[in-house]
Order: C-alpha cells, then sequence, then structure tokens
C-alpha cells in the first residue's frame, strides 16, 4: 500500500474501513481481519485491530491509521466505526452518520460541514456511504457511528479550536491517501480561517505567521482570536487566497525575523525554502545610513534580534523597521491587490516600526 514509507491513509478511509468491518461482521462475514476500501483514487487493503458483533444487528470494528513517513498527529489513533442495522420506516437514505467520542462538532459556519453536524468531512461520508449501500439489507438503514477515543486530547495539536470545532478531531481526507510531507493537506487546513472569517463577518482582520504571532496580536492589539489569520510558512497562498474572497485590507502582525523576508519578495517563509534576512537588514540599513563598519557587524550576526540590539546601539532602529515594513508592503502591493498595515515586533511584543495605522 505504500511507497517507502512516503504515503499513508487519511482517517477518513480507516474509518471508512472500520464500517465496512463492522457491517460485514453483522452479515457473519467469516474475514474481516482486512477489507478492501474504495476511495476516489483507488481500492486499498486496509487492515482491522478488532471487531466485535454484539447482536444480530449490531457490530463495532477498530483499526488505527498506520505510521508514514510525515508530523501527522493522527498517526497511530485507533479510529472506532459502531454500525447498527435499523429498520426502514420510509425514504430514508441508506446511512445514516454521526459522531462519537472524540470526534468534533462544528460550532462556527463556514467550514464544509454545517453548525451543530460532527466534523466527519465530505469525502468520508462519502466514502462511507458508497462502500457500505449495496451490503445494507433491503428494508433496513446503516447507522453508523464514528469515534476516535483520543481524538479530544490530539485536537490541541490542531487547528480545530481556533475554527470552532469543538470535543475532538475531524474525520478528513480528499482523495483517500495520505501523503508524505503534503503542504496541500496543511494549507486546506489554514485556508478555512478565512472561510470562517467571511462567514462570521468579522473585520479588522490580523495576519500572522503562527501561535507566537497570534499570542502577541492578542496581547498588543485588544481582538479577539477569531480576528486572527495564522498563515504559517505560506504567507503568499493565504494573500492569494485572501484576495480571491474579497478580503483586501487588512493587517499583518509579527516578530521582525519572519516578516522581514517578504521585504526581499519571499512568500514562502520556510527556512528550508529561503531566507535572506541579514541581506535584507543589511541593504534597509544602509538606505538608513548605516556605515560599511556597522553593515559589516549586522551581515555576521546570527539573528534579527541581535540585529536589532545593533541598530538600537546606532539609533536607526525604528528608520530601518519602518523602512522594512514598506518594502514589506510593496512587495505584497506589486503581487496582490492588497491594502497591507504592517506591524513589526519583537518576542516581547514591542512595536519596532512605527508607520502602521493603530
Amino acid at each position: 500500500m505504500n511507497n517507502e514509507n512516503y504515503t499513508g491513509v487519511t482517517t477518513g478511509t480507516v474509518a471508512t474501513a472500520c464500517s465496512l468491518a463492522a457491517l460485514d461482521a453483522i452479515l457473519d462475514s467469516q474475514d474481516i481481519a482486512c477489507v478492501k476500501v474504495e476511495t476516489p483514487k483507488k481500492t486499498l487493503d486496509i487492515l482491522i485491530d478488532e471487531c466485535k458483533k454484539f447482536s444480530s444487528t449490531k457490530a463495532q470494528a477498530i483499526a488505527h491509521k498506520n505510521p508514514y513517513n510525515d508530523p501527522d498527529v493522527t498517526v497511530d489513533l485507533a479510529i472506532i466505526s459502531t454500525v447498527e442495522l435499523l429498520d426502514k420506516t420510509g425514504g430514508e437514505v441508506n446511512v445514516v452518520i454521526t459522531g462519537g467520542e472524540g470526534v468534533g462538532k462544528i460550532t462556527k459556519p463556514g467550514l464544509q460541514i454545517p453548525v451543530g453536524e460532527y466534523a466527519i468531512n465530505p469525502v468520508p461520508r462519502r466514502m462511507i456511504l458508497e462502500n457500505l449501500t449495496d451490503k445494507i439489507p433491503e428494508g433496513k438503514i446503516a447507522k453508523v457511528t464514528i469515534s476516535i477515543p483520543e481524538g479530544k486530547k490530539i485536537a490541541k495539536k490542531t487547528m480545530n479550536p481556533k475554527l470552532g470545532i469543538v470535543g475532538g478531531i475531524s474525520v478528513l481526507g480528499t482523495t483517500g491517501i495520505a501523503r508524505s510531507m503534503s503542504s496541500d493537506a496543511y494549507k486546506n487546513s489554514i485556508v478555512t480561517q478565512l472561510d470562517v472569517a467571511i462567514a462570521l463577518n468579522l473585520d479588522n482582520l490580523i495576519f500572522v505567521p503562527g501561535n507566537i504571532g497570534e499570542k502577541l496580536a492578542l496581547k498588543q492589539l485588544g481582538v479577539s482570536k477569531e480576528q486572527i489569520i495564522q498563515t504559517g510558512n505560506y504567507v503568499g497562498f493565504m494573500f492569494e487566497e485572501a484576495e480571491k474572497r474579497g478580503i483586501t485590507k487588512f493587517t499583518f502582525f509579527g516578530h521582525m525575523g519572519k516578516l522581514i523576508k517578504v521585504a526581499g519578495g519571499i512568500f514562502n517563509t520556510k527556512h528550508a525554502i529561503a531566507d535572506g534576512r541579514r541581506e535584507i537588514m543589511v541593504a534597509h540599513a544602509a538606505l538608513c545610513g548605516a556605515n560599511q563598519k556597522d553593515l559589516q557587524r549586522l551581515f555576521d550576526s546570527k539573528t534579527t534580534d541581535d540585529m536589532m540590539d545593533i541598530l538600537n546601539e546606532l539609533n536607526i532602529s525604528v528608520e530601518v523597521s519602518n523602512s522594512i515594513a514598506d518594502a514589506i508592503s510593496e512587495r505584497c502591493h506589486q503581487r496582490f491587490d492588497l491594502d497591507l498595515n504592517v506591524i513589526l515586533v519583537d518576542m516581547e511584543g514591542n512595536y519596532l516600526n512605527n508607520n502602521f495605522i493603530k
């Protein structure tokens, strides 16, 4: 199933496999240690850890999401599906899907699932429906309950609390296959922040690189968590998606060490992709009158905090910070139709530039 451990399966695929195994147990299948799951991409063989038949109409199956080469917080989680066959009394659908322990509930609009529903995304729902429907006896419907016992604890490591998904994690997947180090999966998770903000009709949005930026913005700007959008390293992607949605005026807030890269036209700020912090700092310090000896000191510094100490010593830190903030706005305006208010801070949240709108 894997190619040198570079691919795995999604939580949606495992939930589907467990649902299929539980239904097979009800129907007295003899071999349910492994089931074949039809995904949008291909058929996968999924191992089942345990299957229990409670009665002639109810069974439960458990499987784990196997490790693969990716920092995925859902790896090794036990996923459980309990299936119960009920009498069809009218024109009900063949499969009713709900969540149990550890599966989050939607509390904010703007996501793919309506408010009040369990966070089992459309593709996993469709996979469960399509894999089970042909096996359900005539006159019956299958009630499928997905549970993830460790989901509530793991959810703290995901975007779910910020998105208003409470009580657990989401059952996700668009192809059924999880790919190692997939930037697409991460992008899909962070872009939903924009949809929630639009659905809540929020204004005065604050875009920050990550958790540190969010913490400092809450401290300094007096805004709510709902107004803060984390970009991660994908600044360009998030700005592009914001523009597509009509969000064209907002504040870009964060630590100098992260935001300075954008002043150099670097819109993916991951260190392994590009850096250029010292080069950008040296260029702006030179524009603000620093001499060659001090420029060499800046160039030899290891962190932007060290550079700011030198600029403070030279009494040009605010001037240089203003120049960098202007460059960030200019670079973004060249690439997107955006009106940015740029605020640069240090690790304590102290303002470094003063050419912004409070």
